[in-house]
């Protein structure tokens, strides 16, 4: 479906490192007048590590298998339960900075989690999408772009109803210690698919203005 003007596939579950080439691939194919897209997805567990990332954020092996990918950041989780929104957009044809482009993804769940009275926020220092659960600052939304090009892919993953058990062994995205949380502590009801129906227009509005 396209909301307006960008192509929204949702994909249902997909696996991570394919999912990753055929964003490569849509990229270096796209010119300037490809639509942009948004996919929606989530992945079996994977913990994926940006291009800075260092291998020492990741505290132990549990099994769950370690990729190095090419977005910024350091180490995140990818899991059942969590939506990832990847963003294929011509940051030359909107007139956006990278900077606005992570300020819009974050600015996105800000404004949908406060349509459900909770307040959640980003910081400079460390995108992503932040709250604060039993007086913790915790972080329920990872950021990661790639810009190629002019052109960005990866994107933006929010924890909506998972097992956060395996983030106990990586620092979340390079920060010891850092509380990561999901709708379902903060009392919202969603799947996935339904956190994706919901999220993916409020993005296109932040993005396309």
């Amino acid at each position: 479906m396209r909301e307006s003007g960008v192509v929204v596939r949702r994909l249902g579950p997909t696996d991570c490192v394919t999912t990753w080439r055929a964003m490569q691939d849509f990229t270096a194919a796209r010119d300037a007048h490809t639509p942009d897209e948004i996919w929606l997805t989530e992945h079996s567990p994977i913990y994926t590590l940006g291009l800075a990332g260092r291998s020492q954020h990741v505290l132990r092996d549990n099994g769950i298998p370690v990729v190095k990918v090419d977005r910024g950041g350091q180490v995140t989780y990818h899991g059942p339960g969590q939506l990832v929104l990847y963003t294929m957009f011509d940051l030359r044809r909107l007139r956006l900075g990278v900077r606005d482009m992570v300020r819009a993804l974050e600015s996105a769940v800000i404004n949908w989690l406060g349509s459900y009275a909770i307040a959640a926020y980003g910081k400079p220092a460390a995108p992503g999408v932040y709250v604060h659960r039993d007086s913790v600052e915790s972080k329920v939304a990872a950021l990661g772009l790639k810009v190629r090009n002019a052109c960005t892919y990866h994107g933006i993953a929010v924890n909506i109803a998972m097992d956060l058990a395996p983030y106990s062994d990586i620092d979340p995205c390079g920060f010891p210690g850092l509380a990561v949380t999901d709708l379902r502590a903060l009392a919202i009801d969603h799947t996935v698919q339904s956190a994706g129906d919901a999220l993916a227009p409020i993005v296109v509005r932040e993005i396309v203005r």
